[in-house]
């Protein structure tokens, strides 16, 4: 859409445009994700199951499928000011070095210690928790910016933070692991020997390099088992999807500031936070029938969730201690490959997208990490930003799409999600610059055992 209005490289809004209230994209679905089941009873999780595991107001956020908009408490916009509205940035130098007729914007979010978007909803967990009158949380972190980010917000709340760290990141991001204990956070490598699940998975994997799901099972346990403590978790879950939305609110009220619609949104995929925060506003009025745009989730091809998992039921951690949650799954029990240095290292998908994607809503697409590093190098030499790996999956797919526009012609405007910065990640890079980073890609039999751990009950059949 053409506008008069002169674009500026970074559009900010102003305080008061900034949201007031959480968006929930379950609302605006006609098919609503499935509920959460009770291992053990196989039925749908209640408030009362949940709590036991959560803070009381995010079971409320967990399992609210009708409420449109959900009020942001005036503490927690508080805090949001002081790093936020992040801005959306016209990517002007990468549209000149690819020469494409595209027209691409990014909206960056790793203007905060913890260099990444986690921030948006760890304060708001935190929050919950210190009002609930709790001692602390547990939580787990894969590539570490989930955990730098609750360390951050329970030290600003006086919240005790434990953090369980999948064990091949605690050792290749040394850096990101001090940070959190700079703010206080105890971190443990998992699998550990702390928790009765981190021993079992060692001894049934001894030497693993450890999964999000195997750090989520002892950071389970561990808040199950201690007085006045609760579990939180950085991505997957309804009320984390919902805590994100501001950062699709935001860009949606940028865009529509200069009359800019855009013809496609990318964001990399993990467990889905990221993605969903930033394509709810826009996929609410696809939804509604108002607007319609190309919604790319892209993740890794060594851990394939949306392109080559199920859609079933299936357990949320290593250890099977957690509700079962119908997603796009590549099975509890698979562990990336440890050569896989590009975050989004989780089984599963938000069973949010997992049923946008099921019907046909929105895309995904699988890509090789050499390739995806080369992206992110490509892109710091131009817009002047070191890219979190993660952020790099949208960065790869933004630039072809852009180099298709350049063979058609066609000048579609590309909106994609940077969702922090890669300087705890230069190990990462330092492999690809050496030329010893290598692409791996799960066979077929390396799925099936994974695919084969997923739990078997009527409804639940796996095609």
């Amino acid at each position: 859409m053409s506008t008069t209005k002169e674009i500026p490289y970074k559009i900010y809004l102003d305080e008061e445009e900034m949201p007031k209230q959480w968006y929930n994209l379950r609302a605006d679905m006609k098919n609503k994700p499935a509920p959460l089941l009770n291992p053990a009873t196989l039925k749908p999780m209640t408030a009362e199951d949940l709590s036991v595991v959560f803070c009381d107001e995010l079971v409320k956020q967990e399992l609210d499928d009708e409420t449109p908009y959900i009020d942001i408490p005036e503490e927690i916009r508080s805090f949001y000011k002081m790093y936020r509205p992040s801005p959306l940035v016209r990517a002007y130098c990468l549209e000149e070095k690819l020469q494409t007729p595209a027209k691409i914007y990014y909206k960056f979010e790793g203007n905060n210690t913890s260099g990444s978007h986690k921030l948006n909803s760890a304060i708001a967990q935190a929050y919950y928790a210190k009002k609930q009158g709790l001692k602390g949380v547990t939580t787990e972190t894969g590539a570490g910016q989930w955990g730098t980010a609750l360390s951050m917000a329970c030290a600003y709340l006086d919240l005790d933070c434990q953090v369980y760290m999948v064990k091949c990141s605690y050792e290749q991001k040394p850096f990101r692991r001090e940070v959190m204990r700079t703010y206080g956070a105890s971190v443990t490598p998992s699998p550990s020997d702390t928790t009765e699940v981190g021993r079992k998975i060692l001894k049934e994997h001894p030497g693993t390099s450890g999964s999000l799901g195997c750090a989520i099972s002892e950071a389970v346990e561990r808040a199950t088992s201690m007085d006045g403590y609760r579990y939180v978790l950085g991505s997957v879950l309804n009320q984390v999807l919902l805590h994100q939305t501001v950062i699709g609110l935001e860009t949606k009220t940028a865009l529509d500031k200069y009359g800019i619609v855009p013809d496609m949104i990318i964001g990399c995929a993990g467990g889905g936070s990221n993605l969903g925060g930033l394509i709810s506003p826009f996929m609410g009025e696809k939804l509604r029938g108002e607007r319609d745009y190309q919604i790319i989730a892209v993740e890794p091809a060594s851990c394939p969730s949306f392109t080559r998992g199920k859609f079933v039921y299936d357990y949320c951690d290593t250890g099977m201690v957690t509700p079962l949650q119908k997603m796009y799954t590549l099975g509890s029990s698979f562990i990336p490959s440890a050569n896989h240095a590009g975050g989004l290292r989780y089984h599963g998908m938000s069973s949010i997208l997992s049923q946008l994607y099921h019907d046909g809503l929105m895309e995904a697409r699988a890509v090789e990490q050499t390739a995806v590093f080369a992206a992110a190098e490509q892109f710091a030499r131009v817009e002047g930003i070191l890219p979190a790996p993660e952020s790099a999956h949208a960065i790869k797919v933004a630039i072809d799409e852009a180099m298709k526009c350049k063979e058609t012609g066609e000048a579609k405007t590309i909106v994609f999600g940077l969702t922090g910065t890669g300087y705890f990640d230069m190990y990462a890079y330092e492999a690809f610059n050496d030329g010893k980073m290598t692409d791996y890609i799960p066979t077929d039999e390396d799925l099936k055992a994974g695919f084969d751990g997923i739990p078997r009950f009527p409804g639940n059949e796996i095609g």
